[in-house]
Order: structure tokens, then sequence, then C-alpha cells
């Protein structure tokens, strides 16, 4: 028998006995999980901005960053000058006077997703959110959480 029929065959052998387990590929990890509600693209916030600062849940990292709400639109410009995320969509509900918000950015050119979960009181603003990229061969998620209060003079940010 040729070599290489022998080495396949073996190969067939183990595997088909489960003598040999490799997985290549990680679990995937949920996304941040927004409360249930009755959520609606109301622009509630359009012409909003924050200035938050946070921190990296598992590594204590200082986040900075500044939220901003346009048009029925949000943007993190941390997050767009990282990777070109863009404007995307935002929904809010009110509770007791408090708006709550999500909203869930997508990368255009790297597997990043980053979903944002915040309530708004006034001049401020609590947020948690999840930074998460999907690979085939691992799943990184980074969980951050944050306060900010109002800021102004954001009218030049590119949208």
């Amino acid at each position: 028998m040729p070599q290489i029929l022998q080495v396949a065959a073996i190969a067939m052998a183990t595997l088909g006995t489960g003598a040999a387990t490799m997985t290549v590929m990680n679990e995937d990890i949920p996304d941040l999980k927004v409360p249930d509600g009755d959520w609606s693209q109301s622009g509630a916030l359009d012409g909003r901005s924050f200035e938050v600062n946070g921190v990296d849940v598992a590594s204590g990292a200082v986040l900075e960053d500044l939220i901003v709400f346009r048009n029925g639109t949000f943007q993190s410009v941390d997050c767009q000058n990282y990777c070109d995320f863009g404007w995307s969509e935002y929904q809010t509900k009110e509770i007791d006077g408090v708006i709550h918000f999500t909203a869930r950015t997508i990368c255009p050119d790297a597997p990043h997703t980053v979903v944002f979960y915040g309530q708004v009181d006034g001049d401020d603003v609590t947020l948690d959110g999840t930074w998460t990229t999907r690979r085939w061969y691992w799943t990184n998620q980074i969980a951050l959480t944050a306060t900010g209060t109002s800021a102004s003079g954001t009218d030049d940010i590119a949208g």
C-alpha cells in the first residue's frame, strides 16, 4: 500500500474512533443583551452629544469617547476613528422621564460589532456596551461601562 494511503487510513481510523478531537472554532459570545420594551426610532436624542468616561470591565483600561445623536442616527467618535463605523440607527424608550437608548454599530471592514445600551437623565448619561470581534477561529469581547455629561460644540463632526 502506498505511504500516502497508509497515512490516510490511519487518519480516518483515528478520527472515526474519536481518538483525536480538536476544535479550532470558539463558541460565539452573545452581544450585550438589551432589555425588551417598546423601542422606537423617535429621534428623541437628536442634536444631543455626550462626553463619556468609562472602563473596560475586564482590564480596567480607561475609555474616553464622545457619543453623538443626529437625524435618527448614533455615532461613537472612538468607534469611528478606529474602524469607520459611520452612523447607525438608534432606538429609544422613555421610562419615568429617563430616555433609554440602544444602538448596534458594525464596522464595514472588519468583524467588529458594538452594542450600546444607555440612559439619559437630563444632562447625564450612563451606558453599558460590548465590543465583539468575531473571527472563524476565535471570538473576543470587551465589556464596557461609562458615564458622562452633555457636550457642546460637536456640530463639526462629519456626517
